[in-house]
């Protein structure tokens, strides 16, 4: 079992473990989807720096679809795990119902509301921040972030707009269409080189399902069409 990192600011550690379930029945609280979303974007940098210390060897693609692996749902929702966040979150009652505590969208995103809680606790340093997602990084045996990284459906889809000669990567336009704060239900659009009309579309439990689902419905078409083998 892994600790938490220690906080000068408890106050950012409460609002990193707060849904906005927990809001809706106590509103003087702050949700953390602000930290989850800067949680997010640090997570993706810190990992692409560790794999690229890491595998020398290895080119953009490889370290593209690594990186995907290691900071997937699944996995976050396993970090979480390791730091107890299942019980410590702060969830509504309906959420908690639903059996929140078990679900990997708010684990995982409780994870990287710590990550963003932890780095503006630490007054923007990265580097506390770094040595402290390491041990996790560190944590994932080599099979399984490889098994991962093959059957990423974004990358994939991302490859081929690549060896089209297309060199702005994919735009994922996705939104909230329905569902309760604690079981959302995203819907995402996949559109290539400014075109206006969607290469894919594709729904889920939380974004990054969603935006996945959206890439494999661009594979199939293009497959449909004879562009992918």
């Amino acid at each position: 079992m892994y600790k938490l990192p220690k906080f000068d600011n408890s106050t950012l550690l409460d609002q990193a473990l707060t849904h906005r379930s927990y809001v809706n029945e106590h509103p003087t609280s702050k949700d953390n989807e602000r930290l989850e979303f800067l949680g997010d974007a640090l997570l993706n940098f810190l990992s692409g720096e560790y794999l690229y210390n890491k595998y020398q060897e290895k080119g953009e693609d490889e370290l593209t679809r690594r990186r995907s692996a290691l900071v997937d749902e699944k996995q976050l929702a396993m970090f979480a795990e390791n730091l107890d966040l299942n019980s410590k979150m702060l969830l509504g009652n309906g959420a908690i119902r639903d059996r929140g505590r078990e679900n990997p969208n708010l684990l995982s995103s409780t994870f990287e509301a710590i990550i963003g809680a932890y780095y503006e606790d630490q007054k923007l340093d990265i580097k506390p921040v770094r040595h402290f997602v390491k041990q996790f990084f560190d944590s994932v045996p080599e099979n399984i972030v490889v098994s991962r990284s093959n059957v990423d459906s974004k990358n994939r889809f991302q490859e081929w707009v690549q060896s089209r000669g297309i060199t702005t990567p994919p735009i994922y336009n996705t939104r909230q269409i329905g569902g309760e704060s604690h079981t959302p239900e995203f819907k995402s659009e996949v559109f290539v080189d400014g075109h206006k009309e969607a290469f894919g579309t594709g729904t889920g439990r939380n974004k990054k399902d969603a935006e996945k689902e959206a890439a494999e419905d661009g594979l199939a078409k293009l497959k449909k069409q004879g562009l992918l083998l």
